[in-house]
């Protein structure tokens, strides 16, 4: 049996990267963990091509070499899906499909053979007996969560690690919190569910093994879900690891909450963690209150981010309008906080109602939810939600907080302010020659050709100046205000 395993094109937005990509010559930010994991767990003796669409094109030739073809993918990569979907059925391929997106979309994908959803841990292996017996069923589900210190080691070998970014890896899986437009919990449950110290280390001992130097991006839902496990067993093994070794820098996903933790920060840093990813949604109180983000109420939200700045940690942020309780008020409200702040990253978005949530079921009990699904982009300027703000109101301030935050004036300025709270802890980054041409490309389309080039060069002095050590990242936020910039229009 030969099994091709493709992950769909993620379109032009936030997390894509794509024009920042450029300038490294890199395809992609990560490869797709789900499916090198499930990769792990097929027959041995099975052939096994890994076809990632961000990175190369999925070929006629791989499809007549395969017998079956497995495919995973998020909302956002639906279109993509579909038409590998019907490529697949027109080579004559049998197509199995599973993730998030075919686990809250089933029925929208009649063309697909055998649905094995939820967690590849639990459905997987029940699919490939019956298989092997000749009575595959189309549909495996579960309501159970996997215990993931059994999960297998991802097939890195599949991977060509000269495309990507970045590696990834997971520590955790669940989330301890209840945010109603949240699909994490609906998935991966409430729970935090933990790989093993010997399990990590094998990860990343496997991962540099084969040459990665680079960052790794840990996917957890929330990481710091368990801290006692982190403070006592996961950082005290990564700092061990870490030892002798330069270049390799962690990133993941983390709640406000770490702002109350220095203990915690400190571990992390010196485990390598340099930049976490942190939904703060909104300013106001009441739509926090709304939506059950009750972890960032009643608190001095700027004022945390700033603690983990100073920590030595980035942070980036994700903010969502067009909740019930917004006002028109609310667009320059998210613009002054997020430069106050001195989140540099930021991922704006207008409030969509995913299938399986809470907010997805509330309205549809209130017959608010429009025809068109989803799109899953949390960047596109499109809610499947009937708002109670005017939508041409909540569209065009939306668009406004776009090409504010990210014109060439304020996006540099939020970066110096960044700077200026960033404690720079870092040991010497290790920078290979295309970070180095990067560079000198950036001097071309930012210096030389932007409208922005005078806030380019005045940022670069600065930097040079004020946080020489610094300069690397500033140099790489400003690549990534160009994306943004070219992503948005």
């Amino acid at each position: 049996m030969n099994v091709l395993l493709v992950y769909p094109e993620f379109s032009d937005t936030f997390w894509s990267f794509k024009y920042a990509l450029r300038f490294i010559r890199k395809r992609a930010f990560s490869p797709p963990l789900g499916l090198l994991t499930v990769a792990a767990m097929l027959p041995e003796s099975w052939g096994k091509r890994l076809i990632d669409v961000n990175v190369s094109k999925l070929t006629d030739r791989d499809l007549a070499w395969a017998d079956i073809l497995f495919l995973s993918g998020m909302a956002i990569q639906r279109d993509s899906a579909r038409e590998i979907i019907a490529r697949a059925k027109s080579a004559g391929l049998k197509i199995v499909a599973g993730g998030p997106m075919f686990t809250t979309e089933r029925d929208s994908f009649p063309e697909v053979d055998h649905l094995v959803l939820n967690e590849a841990e639990l459905t997987l292996p029940p699919f490939l007996e019956d298989l092997e017996a000749g009575a595959a069923k189309r549909v495996y589900a579960t309501t159970e969560f996997a215990d993931i210190q059994e999960s297998a080691m991802p097939a890195w070998e599949l991977v060509d690690m000269r495309r990507y970014a970045s590696m990834i890896i997971q520590f955790s899986r669940g989330c301890p919190f209840n945010c109603e437009f949240c699909s994490v919990t609906e998935l991966f449950g409430h729970g935090t569910r933990l790989k093993s110290v010997e399990q990590v280390v094998a990860e990343l001992d496997g991962l540099y093994a084969l040459g990665w130097r680079g960052p790794i991006f840990s996917g957890d839902d929330n990481l710091i879900g368990s801290k006692t496990y982190l403070k006592e067993e996961l950082l005290p093994a990564l700092i061990e690891w870490q030892q002798g070794k330069r270049g390799i820098r962690f990133g993941t996903e983390v709640s406000i909450n770490l702002a109350d933790d220095p203990e915690l920060m400190e571990l992390m840093v010196r485990a390598g963690f340099n930049t976490v990813f942190i939904g703060i949604e909104t300013p106001d109180e009441q739509s926090l209150t709304e939506c059950g983000k009750n972890l960032n109420t009643n608190r001095d939200l700027v004022a945390d981010i700033k603690r983990i700045q100073h920590a030595g940690i980035q942070v980036q942020g994700g903010f969502i309008v067009g909740f019930d309780s917004d006002t028109p008020s609310i667009f320059q409200r998210q613009i002054d906080f997020i430069q106050q702040s001195g989140i540099v990253t930021a991922m704006v978005g207008l409030l969509q109602a995913i299938p399986g949530t809470k907010l997805f079921e509330r309205l549809g009990r209130e017959g608010r939810l429009q025809s068109e699904p989803a799109t899953g982009d949390n960047a596109d300027g499109v809610t499947n939600i009937v708002s109670k703000m005017d939508l041409e109101t909540l569209q065009a301030g939306y668009r406004r907080i776009m090409h504010t935050i990210y014109s060439p004036r304020v996006h540099y300025e939020r970066i110096r302010i960044f700077l200026r709270e960033f404690k720079f802890r870092e040991q010497a980054t290790r920078l290979d020659l295309q970070h180095i041409l990067a560079f000198f490309r950036s001097i071309y389309h930012l210096g030389l050709k932007s409208r922005g080039r005078l806030q380019y060069w005045r940022l670069l002095f600065w930097t040079a100046f004020r946080r020489p050590r610094a300069f690397p990242m500033a140099v790489t936020l400003a690549l990534y205000g160009y994306h943004f910039r070219r992503s948005f229009g």
